[in-house]
């Protein structure tokens, strides 16, 4: 009876853990059921595939203009994140909701302060807003700054007091000369009295009548030029109304203008029709300067625990060495023709891959289309050793998009899956796709969620700014429809165990530009979620993969000196099982979680 009931056991947990045993299909929808769906506004019709839409929450009174929908001075920026609230940019001001319950989310505070593009960060009590608009003051008013040169014009960073999410407290403005079009938080390791902010201006230099200092003079005649440079500035926590400008790296000097791919003959024409046909210079007229290379970033990831932030800067991907966090320094850099704009950029959780995104058209263009190229608007994923950067592939959204929807690579986040990089990202009204880049050479769609065009007739932006992993969902900030809420669901790419295993990464707050490092407990679903893993991948045979999950399961219904010795024998055995392995590597991690398991026992 004894052998027939560990048959039993053995048989059940082989089927448990072959993922080709499960109901759910490897092959995506075909037809693509993204392809035709119908227009509108908060009723275009949707798409989705191994995710659930859980909630959509459209804007806030305030941050809406119901009869035009394409206003832009109501659009949906990026998103923070603390405790249960999503701080949700605009380029109007800044909604905070609370999401308690991720199926009705409630609006704790809209308050209005133009200026945009109202980037966000937070950090414990202090709230950071990006501002570069000519129209942004320093009052928050809505009026507007009719002036050329005026004191009372907002270009930089917004400093608030959120000890009460609910009353926001201004404290400080900094003032840069480029204003802020994005900006990241950045915490150091070795300097816990301060936090820092990396300052991207892409906009044209201030006057120095409005703001001292400012120089839009190439540096080689003006040494103090607010080109070719990034602000940092130091914000002492126990002071944060001290807050000033403490470097300016040029971590672009002595980069060459890059290669860079011209656009599509029928959008070239297209921006020709109707303009005077271009005429050669007039005799004696000076040449044009040489290009030269970037003199700005878009965005700066920074990722402390290793020490390095990816910056995606004009027509670069750099990698930074910031240990000192106030003078970051250009270790390595990369270029491809293929790229139009270096967007952001995404490390891995161990550091040794980093992605870039391409925002080709600006984020206002269709960059979808099926006559687009498919290396052109996508993400360039590069394998990193020491300061050495090597492409590996590409990955674009999948499903062609209409001429109507403005689509392109935008901003995401890791999804915290025990040994795999998966990522969820955002291509404005292409949706948001989730993709698996642990083989960096072949990466992979594996979910995603798409919305018609806001028109049937005519191009109007939408569509999802960024898409953010935090505590068990994914929220998404939708330009012009307001906040989404996702939640994926089990299929053949992800397991049950395995979202079991992300969702126990808990995140007191989060910054998608300041990268924390995933570091997850000692839990038998952990241990169960790379068994899946091993299955999945033919990395042990199904009757051994089968073995494994009878003695975790036997394992955590026992205690103390009985659970150690059950879970010491199977970290022994995989030792044993790894060098035969198809998957070596994954079962040595497998073997040291049950490891830690077992040093976890009581």
């Amino acid at each position: 009876m004894k052998s027939e009931a560990l048959f039993a056991i053995v048989a059940l947990s082989v089927a448990a853990c072959a993922p080709s045993q499960r109901p759910f299909s490897t092959a995506a929808p075909s037809p693509d059921p993204r392809v035709g769906l119908r227009a509108g506004w908060m009723d275009a019709g949707e798409a989705a595939w191994n995710i659930q839409l859980v909630s959509t929450t459209p804007p806030s009174p305030d941050f809406i203009n119901r009869s035009n929908p394409g206003d832009f001075q109501f659009i949906n920026s990026d998103l923070s994140f603390t405790g249960p609230y999503v701080i949700q940019g605009n380029f109007s001001g800044v909604q905070v909701w609370d999401i308690t319950n991720p199926k009705s989310p409630r609006l704790h505070k809209a308050f209005v302060c133009p200026g945009s593009q109202s980037d966000v960060s937070v950090y414990r009590q202090l709230l950071f807003v990006s501002g570069e608009a000519l129209n942004g003051r320093t009052d928050c008013g809505t009026q507007g700054v009719r002036d050329t040169v005026s004191h009372d014009r907002l270009r930089g960073i917004r400093i608030f007091d959120v000890t009460d999410i609910a009353n926001p407290r201004h404290i400080t403005d900094v003032q840069t000369c480029r204003g802020s079009h994005t900006h990241t938080l950045v915490t150091s390791p070795t300097d816990t009295a301060n936090v820092y902010i990396y300052v991207s201006g892409s906009a044209p230099v201030r006057s120095p009548n409005e703001l001292a200092g400012c120089s839009g003079a190439p540096p080689d005649s003006n040494p103090n030029s607010a080109l070719f440079r990034i602000e940092v500035i130091q914000v002492p926590l126990a002071h944060p109304e001290q807050a000033k400008i403490v470097t300016s790296p040029r971590i672009f000097n002595d980069l060459a203008a890059p290669a860079r791919h011209g656009e599509l003959v029928a959008d070239s024409l297209a921006a020709l029709a109707g303009r005077p046909a271009p005429q050669p210079p007039p005799a004696g007229a000076k040449p044009a300067p040489a290009p030269t290379g970037p003199t700005q970033c878009h965005d700066i990831t920074v990722y402390p625990a290793i020490g390095l932030a990816g910056g995606a800067c004009g027509g670069y991907g750099l990698l930074l060495d910031i240990r000192d966090v106030a003078n970051p320094k250009r270790i390595g850099a990369v270029a491809d023709s293929n790229f139009s704009f270096w967007h952001s950029a995404t490390f891995n959780n161990d550091g040794t891959k980093i992605l870039f995104t391409d925002e080709w058209g600006g984020g206002l263009q269709p960059r979808c289309r099926v006559t687009d190229k498919r290396e052109w608007g996508a993400d360039a994923i590069f394998t990193r050793s020491g300061n050495t950067m090597t492409f590996q592939s590409y990955y674009k959204l999948p499903a062609p998009q209409t001429a109507y929807e403005n689509c392109v690579a935008h901003n995401g986040t890791l999804i915290p899956i025990p040994g795999r990089d998966i990522m969820v990202q955002a291509w404005y009204q292409g949706g948001i796709s989730v993709f698996d880049w642990t083989d960096p050479t072949h990466p992979r769609e594996i979910a995603f969620f798409d919305r018609g065009p806001m028109d049937s007739t005519k191009l109007v932006g939408a569509g999802s700014w960024s898409a953010y992993w935090y505590n068990g969902y994914i929220v998404s900030s939708e330009i012009s429809r307001g906040l989404d809420i996702f939640a994926l669901q089990p299929s053949a790419f992800i397991s049950q165990n395995e979202l079991d295993a992300a969702k126990l990464i808990h995140f007191d707050y989060l910054n998608a530009q300041d990268q924390q490092q995933l570091v997850w407990p000692a839990g038998f679903v952990v241990a169960r979620a790379y068994v899946d893993q091993v299955a999945r991948d033919n990395g042990l045979s199904r009757a051994r993969c089968g073995a494994i999950t009878a003695m975790l399961r036997r394992a955590e219904q026992l205690q103390g000196d009985a659970r150690r010795g059950v879970l010491q024998q199977l970290a022994a055995e995989l030792q044993r099982d790894a060098p035969g392995a198809a998957d070596q590597a994954k079962v040595r991690t497998l073997a040291a979680t049950v490891t830690d398991l077992a040093g976890a026992a009581r």
